[in-house]
Formats: C-alpha cells, structure tokens, sequence
C-alpha cells in the first residue's frame, strides 16, 4: 500500500530582493531535498523556517520582506536552515529623521454599494450585535456579577429574542491603585469607552461595591454616558450598589440586580437590525500566535480587505506598538499629514519609555512560540505584522484607551501593547464593533463584547481546528487563492457577521476576560 503523494517541495520569496525563503510544505523538508532549479537543502528545515538562496558571509545582511531581518553571525551555505541562533538582530530605528508623510498615493476609488444588517443607536453609532452588558466599578463585584450574568442567561435572556446575550465587564481595577496617578487615566477611560461600545446600544448597567476608589460617578460621569432611545446625555448611570442597605442577604443583591437588568433588555428587545452603510463597520485588525506564514497568507488578505474596507468609507485599525515598531518608517511614511505622522513617533516613543521604565528589551518579543513557526526576531515579525494595515494613508492616531470621534474614519493606528487580550480591549474601548484576528500557531482568543473571525495562516491550522478557524488563508500558500480573491471573501465574510451570522468563537462562547493596560503604580 503506497501513502498519498508527497507534494513537490515549495518555497515561498516574499520580495525580489530577498535572500532567504521560507518552506511551506507541511512538515517541512528533509536535508537532500531539491528544488527545480536545482536549489538542494544541506539540512532539514522545519515548515515556514528560512532557507539560504544563497551563501551567505558572516556580518552579510539577511533579507526578508526586502529588509534585513539580521546580519548572519557565521558563514551560511546556500540550502542551509536560517534561524534566530545564526543571526544577529539589527537595532531599533531611531525615531529622528523619519519620513513624514511623504507617501501619497494617488485617491483610491470609492467602494459604494455595499451594506450589512445591524442596529444604529440613537447617538448615532452602529451595532453589529445587540447586547446588555454590566459594567462593574472594581474587581470586588465581579463574583456576584458573574453569578447575576449567568441567571439572566438563564432566566430571562429566553424571553428577549431580540438580545443577543449579557456581557460581565469584570476587571482587576478599581481599588488598591494610585487612582490620581498620571497613567491612571488610561484604564479610567478604557473602562469608560468600553463601556460606551456601540454593540451595547447605550443601555449599560452599572453595579458598584459602594467603598472603591474609582465610584460609579467617577467611572461615568453625568455628560459621558450614552444616550439611548430612553435616556438622556446628562442622565447617570444606572446603578446598583451592593452595599446599599436595602440588600438584606446575597439573593437580595442578586434580585435587584436581575430587575434592573429588565429594564434594559425591554428596550434592548424592541431593537431590530436594519440596513446600515459598509461605511458604519470599525474594525479592529490583530494577530496573535503568529508563525512565518502571518505575513505571506492571512496578513496579506487581511490587508487588502482592509482597503476594501477603507474605500467602502468605514473604520479600520491596526495596533500592536512592539509589533509594528521596527517598521516605524513604513507608518510615518504612510501618514495622511504631518502632525499625524508626528502623532506616532509621539505614541511609540511613550511605548519605548515604558519599556524602558520596567527594563523589558525589545527582543522579548517573539514568543518561542513565533520562533517555532520560524520567525526568528521580531525585525521580522514587524514586516509580516505590518502588512495586514494594508495599504491606505493613517488619517489618526489613538492613545490607549482613547475613543474614536465620529468624524475619525479610514485607517487608524490605535497604539495598544501586543498583548492579544490587552490589545482587544483597547480597541473595544476605541469603538470597535467588529473584529478581525489571524493566527498561524493557533489560539482560542475571543471576545464577547464583539464578533471575532478568526483567519487561519495555514491550512494544516485550519484543518486541525477546523470548528475554530472563520477563514483559511492557507490556500493562498495552497496555490488554491490568491492574497485578492481571499481580501474579497474576507470583507464579504466581515458583512455576513455584521449582519449577525455567528463566528466560531460565538458559536462556542470563548470570551476572554477583558486585560486593562495599567501603567500606572499601585499602593
């Protein structure tokens, strides 16, 4: 009995320029392997790791992407297996004397006609999902939350057909922090703006202990909240404080929190989705478990969905400030204007002294994870990262935490740090309604504040978790997509989900605790 054929060995070049390729055959290659122009590995190389095109000398730069990745520490023959231990990383690009918007291309043609089936709330913001969610004050409430979410789940949610569920914003915030600090504003106002998320409609529940330090009204003050069909600007929060003595024992709190919790999903029900512009989407684009293939497959389409995305008149934004550091110059360069460009430098070179402040290294990031699946520093993970911003001119710049204002659209670089989940929940605090995450060694990241699809690097990811990848990009490596017909089947995708068909990770309620970024100290 003889197995199935073996596929002819593939190598995939990203830039003409380049002297290294990576394999992507699955399983990798063995040593003796040849190729059709005669190219025969000295050395087995490992699925999405790098081969030498050529010799290499000591000290020669090695491309990728068109850019050095590293400098070889050793002689490198041609055929030979390109790792992080045989190279040497180049430094950090000085943030002085960088291209300043001076890329302008020419206006792209508007993208009309396109539309998705969501809600539009009365201040104007766009849902795709139509959700009550409760906002908690401090960590100390998130157990009696918890329990009030999963009643209502049972208890209630049934009779509103038109609510998509409960959300529990718990957190690890709110008491024991220097709550005046200067950085202290940054989980402030994630925990504000999340909590003004379009997908919750303005109908927010609020439960407090009653004694933290950051209260309801701090939290929410009279002016921020959104309005809804019911509600006035300058109304409060809607709030239930445990420590009320009106709560005589555990299932009174319970109680008044599910007859509160009413409320809402009345109004929330009588909700229904209508036809809404492409142009009302803000979607947030990240990767996380990333490998060799995130730059060829996934990110790629993702990018050119993004200028679909961006043509049709809506929101895209990319963060992830260690990951896209090293390729500082290709977002200055690419700024709408100058003080846009100058608002970069500004947000990475605060990133740069935070890790400075806690004596992180850039280098740790990659994961050894990334490095398994062959991307050897993070020089270039930051060129395979980049590309999924796609191609349109950066029109602003968010700080963490910060909101979008309605009049900021196209692309947008949200400065968070790369963690998936502290990213996630900054671009949900940015107004993020959709959500785009790719991945090559796989990682059962969701959220459920918004629908995330989840985009597959490889095919052999997506077959093994076939029930949790939403797209697979491998079969651009395939040779079965291409990087624009899969951006097409994305961006069609992203409005079937708007419209409200369900992701794997909703079908399966993976939801992630939200993770603030808290740079500021603690007592």
């Amino acid at each position: 009995m003889t197995g199935a054929p073996r596929k002819a060995p593939l190598r995939i070049v990203m830039d003409a320029r380049d002297n290294v390729a990576i394999v992507a055959n699955d399983g990798g290659l063995p040593a003796g392997t040849r190729f059709d122009d005669g190219l025969t590995l000295c050395e087995q190389v490992p699925q999405g790791h790098k081969l030498a095109l050529v010799d290499l000398k000591a000290g020669d730069a090695v491309l990728r992407y068109g850019v050095a990745i590293g400098y070889a520490l050793h002689d490198i023959a041609q055929g030979s297996w390109v790792h992080e231990k045989r190279l040497q990383m180049p430094g950090a690009r000085a943030l002085q004397g960088l291209p300043m918007a001076t890329v302008k291309p020419a206006p792209a043609e508007p993208l009309a006609g396109h539309s998705f089936q969501g809600y539009r709330n009365a201040d104007g913001s766009v849902g795709t999902r139509n959700l009550l969610a409760i906002t908690t004050t401090v960590q100390c409430v998130a157990g009696v939350v918890a329990q009030a979410a999963q009643r209502i789940r049972a208890e209630l949610l049934p009779h509103y057909p038109n609510v998509d569920g409960v959300v529990a914003l718990e957190h690890a915030y709110g008491c024991g922090v220097a709550i005046d600090a200067p950085d202290a504003v940054i989980p402030i106002r994630t925990l504000r703006h999340i909590s003004l998320n379009p997908n919750f409609g303005g109908e927010v529940l609020v439960v407090s202990l009653g004694c933290e330090k950051l209260p309801p009204q701090r939290l929410l003050p009279p002016g921020s909240f959104p309005i809804s069909d019911e509600r006035s600007p300058q109304d409060g929060p809607d709030t239930v404080c445990l420590q009320d003595e009106a709560h005589i024992g555990y299932q009174a709190m319970l109680d008044h929190i599910l007859a509160r919790a009413q409320v809402h999903l009345e109004r929330l029900n009588r909700r229904q989705r209508q036809a809404i512009p492409a142009s009302e989407l803000v979607v947030g684009v990240q990767c996380g478990g990333s490998d060799a293939f995130s730059g060829v497959t996934a990110n790629p389409a993702v990018g050119y969905c993004a200028d679909l995305l961006v043509r049709a008149g809506a929101t895209v934004m990319f963060s992830e400030n260690t990951e896209v550091r090293d390729a500082v110059e290709q977002l200055t360069a690419r700024a709408a204007t100058p003080e846009v460009a100058q608002d970069i430098v500004r947000e990475l070179g605060w990133y740069d002294q935070y890790l400075e402040r806690g004596r992180v290294d850039r280098s740790a990031n990659t994961t050894p994870g990334n490095k398994a699946g062959g991307l050897s520093n993070i020089v270039e993970k930051a060129m395979g990262s980049i590309i999924k911003s796609g191609s349109m001119p950066i029109s602003h710049v968010l700080a963490p935490g910060e909101k979008l204002k309605p009049d900021q659209r196209g692309l947008v670089y949200a400065a968070t740090p790369a963690s998936d989940f502290i990213c996630g929940t900054l671009q949900l605090a940015a107004g993020m309604n959709l959500h785009i995450f790719t991945t090559g060694r796989g990682t059962p990241y969701g959220l459920a504040e918004c629908p995330v699809v989840k985009v597959a690097t490889r095919s052999d990811l997506a077959r093994r978790w076939h029930d949790l990848m939403d797209v697979n990009a491998g079969t651009i490596a395939d040779g079965e997509a291409t990087v624009e017909s899969l951006g097409r089947q994305m961006f069609q995708t992203l409005l079937d989900v708007a419209s409200g068909r369900k992701t794997w990770a909703e079908q399966h309620q993976l939801h992630n605790a939200l993770v603030l970024f808290n740079p500021a100290p603690v007592t």
